[in-house]
């Protein structure tokens, strides 16, 4: 029967098997077992039900088993049954085992003959076996009966493939003797997802109804179409005996009479029937699980470690204890507050690769959008040249002026100050969306606690409306001091003397690059080689392009002076964003074109490639008085006025500089200090005191219905995990080894068309486990057997072949 190690090590298995049955089909391990794998009526049945002693399969005509069978047999004084699926309950009459089956089946699959891949698990215990875990599986058919599907056959192939494919599954292909062996499906689909033979174990089944004359002695010695495992032979009950009710215990003695009689099976009487077949499946089934279980105890010791630090998390959690809820919603709060300021520092654990987010986002309004913001209001010069005039005149009244009137030059001013008003509220408004956008993406880590997401979403959203508000009214304030005093005494400022070399905007840098990147020129004609991308080379006075990024051809370099852009609206079928830039004085810009309209494949990139070109001086086209573009500019018939037009104008560009430098150093200083710091402030400091005020700890700290069970899953798991580990370190490592047999030739039997014709239906584990095996020539000579010729043609052969070393 084995060594005692052999004998103990199973029953833990299956120990093994229950706890991990506990952790959920998401383990992922495959215990080592037994696969039963044979056609109709081929005698898995009678084999198994030999092992136990006893009649408990269901029995008919077709297919009658169709849902996996997991069949753990384990050596005990007393002899019951039970199913998982009942626990608790134990059955002592095998006519009831056999009706729990039929009926569990019927159970997922209905009465149409239907099959389903979930298990069925029976444990059965008796003095009369050995401990093996086996797996009853369909039998493989070739064609539907009744109202079966017409892909019956490849159901249970793929129901087959699934257990066999696993390396750590032991095969036991069952062909009946009056059978063409080389031609068995078992085998078969066995060298499918096992080529080198080690987990492949033969059977032959039915030696007694083999024509007189006739026997399978060379195959069961392994000599003719050999096995690198072998075969094992086995007499079963005959239908006869089976209706007779003849009793097991007697077949068992009939098997081992009829063996010790017959003249081609006395000498290795010891080395075939159901009882040499269980020891042997039991001791290559030690071997299997002794080899297989340190691959398994560090798979579950990593998955154990993965769920370590929750599950201490969730154990020390109790739902009604006030003291660990407070604890809780501290350690959320606070986990929560991290990181909500790590998303603006950019020290975040995830570091988003996609999309800029957090404080990449705001970084881009303070320094691309609110800086294209400001330049866009800027007053068209022939708009402000009219106002000047006008302020000019309005002042001298019906005197004539002979000085250039400071008042004009205030209003002017104050007025261009005064428009500064929109862009910066503006500036306010997409900072605190951004924030808005931020709490929104952290508070999904609070969805385990609903009620506590919701109060902190609102009491931060309050916070950042609050300190918006607070921002509108400092920003309003420094517009206001702006206004109050006008300082012509600043040190930029200007004078008099120097007017004449008043230069660009303050945006215009020296002669380094401002950008480079790839844009498409969209409006030349096809006849001239249509819409190309080419490389852009932005500088402070001019925009060239290359053919590459190698920058080595140069197809032309467009000067900036008098240039301006101009939005451009996308086309209904187009997918890139456009910008056109074009010269003030009317000429061409390039050959024959008198704009440039250019392309970029994002709303990002297209506010990028405008404020760069705002840097280097060329700005956003205006609207004249006119309102069309095209207005010509007044014509001053008094040279005296002209000259005080020219000076204030000079002076307001001046002066608005300095404006504009200082809006645009303080506002994203105002917005940092008021809002952004101001928020994380809060969420750090008073959050948390703002959530105790409510008064409804209870309520916040309850969980919602996933999280409840996610928690008792993880705990489930871990305990199942850690009772899994204790069990395999209660496995003995004293049980003794037999080697495996060296490989055989087995390129007798041929790939199964399954893994040929039905790729399509085959599933994942089978194309991992099973390549197509290519067809192997048929040997010739004295021990070649034709493939229609059945096993007994084959047995009553002579042969010259030399035994094969088992």
């Amino acid at each position: 029967m084995g060594n005692r190690g052999m004998e103990e090590l199973i029953p833990l298995v299956n120990r093994l098997q229950d706890a991990l049955s506990g952790a959920g089909q998401s383990c992922g391990l495959h215990l080592p077992q037994v696969a039963v794998v044979g056609g109709q009526s081929a005698g898995k049945s009678s084999v198994l039900e030999h092992f136990v002693g006893r009649d408990f399969l269901p029995r008919g005509s077709g297919i009658v088993t169709r849902r996996p069978l997991i069949l753990q047999l384990l050596s005990a004084h007393t002899e019951y049954a039970e199913f998982l699926h009942c626990k608790g309950k134990e059955f002592t009459d095998f006519d009831e085992v056999c009706k729990e089956i039929e009926a569990e089946t019927r159970r997922l699959t209905g009465s149409n003959k239907g099959i389903s891949p979930v298990p069925i698990n029976l444990r059965i215990h008796s003095p009369h076996v050995l401990n093996l875990t086996l797996v009853d599986l369909p039998g493989i058919t070739k064609v539907p009966v009744g109202d079966q599907p017409v892909d019956i056959e490849y159901q249970i192939r793929d129901m087959i493939m699934q257990f066999i494919c696993k390396e750590n599954c032991l095969i036991l292909a069952v062909t009946p003797a009056n059978t063409d062996l080389a031609n068995s499906d078992a085998l078969k689909l066995a060298k499918d997802v096992d080529p080198q033979g080690q987990r492949t174990i033969g059977v032959i089944t039915k030696l007694d109804l083999m024509d007189e004359g006739t026997d399978a002695r060379h195959i069961l010695e392994n000599r003719l179409l050999p096995l690198r495992r072998g075969y094992i032979g086995v007499v079963n009950r005959s239908q006869k005996d089976i209706d007779g009710k003849k009793d097991i215990k007697a077949a068992l003695l009939a098997e081992e009479k009829f063996f010790l009689s017959h003249p081609a099976y006395k000498h290795m009487a010891e080395r075939v029937g159901t009882p040499y077949l269980q020891r042997t499946l039991n001791q290559q089934l030690t071997n299997h699980i002794r080899d297989t279980l340190p691959a398994f105890r560090s798979h579950l010791q990593s998955q154990l470690l993965a769920l370590n630090k929750e599950a201490v998390e969730y154990r020390q959690y109790s739902p009604d204890d006030p003291a660990h809820r407070t604890k809780t919603l501290l350690q959320l709060v606070q986990r929560w507050a991290v990181d909500f300021e790590k998303v603006f520092d950019g020290s975040g654990d995830k570091v988003e690769t996609v999309n800029l987010s957090g404080g990449a986002r705001i970084n881009r309004i303070f320094h691309e959008q609110f800086p294209y913001e400001l330049v866009k209001i800027e007053c068209d010069e022939r708009k402000m040249r009219r106002e000047i005039n006008y302020a000019i005149r309005n002042i001298h009244g019906v005197r004539t002026g002979l000085f250039t009137p400071d008042m004009a030059f205030e209003a002017i001013v104050k007025k261009q100050i005064s428009r500064l008003k929109g862009p910066c509220m503006k500036f306010i408004d997409m900072v605190s969306k951004e924030l808005i956008t931020t709490v929104y993406q952290c508070i999904n880590k609070l969805s385990s606690f609903p009620k506590l997401r919701d109060e902190t979403e609102r009491i931060v959203t309050n916070e950042i409306r609050e300190q918006e508000s607070k921002c509108r009214d400092q920003v309003s304030l420094l517009i206001d001091i702006q206004l109050a005093y006008i300082n012509t005494k600043h040190e930029d400022f200007i004078d008099a003397d120097k007017l004449e070399n008043l230069l660009c905007s303050y945006f215009k840098v020296g002669d380094q690059v401002i950008r480079k990147g790839w844009l498409t020129i969209s409006n030349i004609g096809i006849m001239k080689g249509g819409a190309k991308e080419y490389w852009f080379i932005l500088t402070a006075e001019s925009l060239s392009w290359f053919k590459d990024d190698e920058e080595k051809e140069k197809k032309y370099m467009l000067p900036l002076d008098n240039l301006k852009l101009r939005d451009v609206e996308r086309g209904f079928m187009s997918s890139k964003f456009v910008f056109a830039v074009f010269n003030t004085e009317l000429r061409n810009v390039y050959k024959d074109y008198k704009w440039l309209e250019l392309a970029c494949n994002s709303l990002d990139e297209l506010d990028s490639w405008k404020a760069s070109l705002l840097r280097a001086g060329v700005y956003p086209e205006k609207v004249t008085v006119d309102g069309q573009g095209n207005g010509a500019p007044e014509s001053f018939r008094d040279p005296q006025l002209e000259r005080q037009v020219e000076t204030i104008r000079n002076l307001v560009d001046s002066y608005m500089s300095i404006i504009y430098r200082t809006v645009r150093d303080l506002m994203p200083k105002t917005i940092m200090h008021l809002m952004i710091n101001s928020v994380k402030e809060f969420i750090s400091s008073e959050l948390l005191a703002q959530l105790y005020a409510l008064g409804e700890c209870s309520a916040l700290m309850h969980e919602s219905p996933e999280q409840q069970g996610h928690r008792e899953e993880v705990l489930r798991k871990h305990a199942a995990l850690k009772e899994a580990l204790t069990v395999i370190g209660e496995i003995s490592t004293s049980t003794c080894t037999t080697p495996l047999p060296p490989p055989v030739d087995s390129s007798w039997i041929q790939p199964s068309r399954y893994t040929h014709a039905h790729t399509v239906k085959s599933t994942p584990a089978i194309r991992g486990h099973a390549p197509p095996v290519p067809r192997m020539p048929i040997p010739t000579g004295p021990t070649a057997v034709s493939r229609t010729d059945g096993l007994q043609q084959l047995a009553s052969q002579p042969t010259r072949a030399p035994c094969v070393p088992r």
